[in-house]
């Protein structure tokens, strides 16, 4: 199986779908954050491995948590993985910090920091003309 194949991409949108909820409804573990996410799941073309990107809305500290929380479910969310997508194997999870999301919400800030402050200088610069014009 290639690694762009059909089969691939819906076998890791499947495992991805399952990893979520099995992260949001199974474990009971108070280090995971209730406010985390898979991003993105990649599973090997052998189903030997699965990287599975995971971030989490909040400080540094609670995505610090909620993956040493993850890491050490890990043998449980891989049992209820295999018990809910048939698959030959069932691959081995790695959990990766992804800070994407965190990344996004930065920038979209910082967008409308300089959104505001063009707008401002625009204002500054019309009431600017105003005077001058009053002035002759």
């Amino acid at each position: 199986m290639r690694k762009n194949s059909i089969k691939n991409t819906r076998i890791n949108g499947e495992v991805q779908k399952e990893l979520s909820r099995i992260i949001s409804r199974g474990i009971k573990d108070p280090r995971i954050s209730p406010m985390t996410s898979v991003t993105e799941v990649v599973v090997a073309p052998d189903l030997k491995t699965c990287k599975v990107y995971i971030s989490v809305l909040g400080d540094d500290k609670s995505l610090d948590d909620t993956m040493e929380g993850l890491r050490s479910a890990e043998g449980f969310i891989r049992r209820q993985l295999a018990h809910s997508v048939n698959l030959r194997n069932t691959p081995e999870l790695t959990f990766i910090e992804d800070h994407s999301i965190a990344y996004g919400v930065d920038m979209a800030r910082k967008i409308e920091d300089v959104i505001e402050h063009d707008e401002q200088a625009q204002m500054r610069r019309g009431e600017e003309e105003g005077l001058h014009d009053s002035e002759d």
